[in-house]
């Protein structure tokens, strides 16, 4: 149930779509008796559209998720590595006949340099079929030849192929590495993912040092930021992104899926660059 209603509630609550419905809402109504009413609701999502266009509302709220966990520096060899399906939509790689590789690249073409950094370490790509409507391959399929292509030797390679999100992908990858207790994994996926992927691993039981990528955000804050640009696709894309993300991190505590609202590193290893 909660698989079915994040797909379908999450798709509205996307900034982009709610504005594109009130409007739709708005030009609907000024067909009928609540013109006036039509009037304000388009006005505003002018407004919202202009503000958020202009300056970069969503770049700020990305910032926040990608810095509450810092780059991962080495403290000591892991015995694995466990990589966060998303990057490859099923559908067209169905469609192409091979991987199709998208928004998240860098948490696949990251391994190989891991891989050959650390060669004891077992390689896990946690991604089945995420799609509302049941049918066709696991992402895992098409991710672990794309693995081995990269002169990954198969015998290192696991898959998970049950998950449909990031809670699945905590229970089902604990299920199947069984972590023992002192062994140290390390999780890689987007920065911006990382805070809700790492609660929910903690939920499960199943500790992990997070290895963030794919950074969509500047360093840190500027004064550039006070200064209007007329960036529509691109400060309204980072506004969608974030505000997935958040809307999920508070969906998932809700639900008891995350450790905490907002997970950030434990205590022993927060440094000043984490966001706190």
């Amino acid at each position: 149930m909660f698989f079915i209603l994040a797909n379908t509630l999450g798709r509205l609550s996307v900034p982009s779509h709610a504005l594109a419905l009130a409007a739709l809402i708005g030009g609907l109504l000024l067909l009928t008796r609540f013109r006036r009413a039509g009037r304000r609701i388009l006005i505003g999502c002018l407004v919202v559209l202009v503000v958020v266009g202009i300056w970069p509302v969503g770049g700020a709220l990305l910032f926040v998720l990608e810095n509450r966990f810092p780059a991962w520096t080495e403290s000591g060899p892991p015995d694995g590595i466990v990589v966060l399906g998303g990057p490859i939509p099923v559908r067209a790689s169905l469609l192409r006949g091979h991987p199709v590789v998208r928004t998240g690249a860098e948490r696949l073409t990251e391994i190989p340099a891991l891989a050959k950094r650390f060669p004891n370490a077992r390689i896990v790509f946690s991604g089945g079929n995420p799609n509302l409507v049941a049918g066709g391959p696991p992402e895992a399929q098409f991710a672990v030849p794309l693995l081995e292509s990269f002169g990954i030797p198969p015998d290192r390679i696991l898959a998970e192929d049950r998950s449909r999100n990031t809670r699945e992908n905590a229970v089902f990858t604990k299920a199947l590495v069984n972590p023992k207790p002192g062994e140290r994994w390390l999780l890689v996926t987007s920065a911006v993912h990382m805070p809700r992927a790492v609660g929910a691993f903690r939920k499960a039981g199943f500790p992990v040092d997070p290895y963030p990528v794919d950074w969509q955000s500047g360093r840190g804050p500027s004064w550039r930021w006070l200064l209007p640009s007329l960036s529509f696709p691109a400060h309204w894309g980072a506004l969608d992104d974030a505000a997935k993300e958040w809307i999920g991190l508070a969906a998932y505590w809700l639900a008891g899926y995350s450790s905490e609202l907002f997970p950030g590193p434990e205590p022993r290893t927060r440094t000043r660059n984490s966001v706190l």
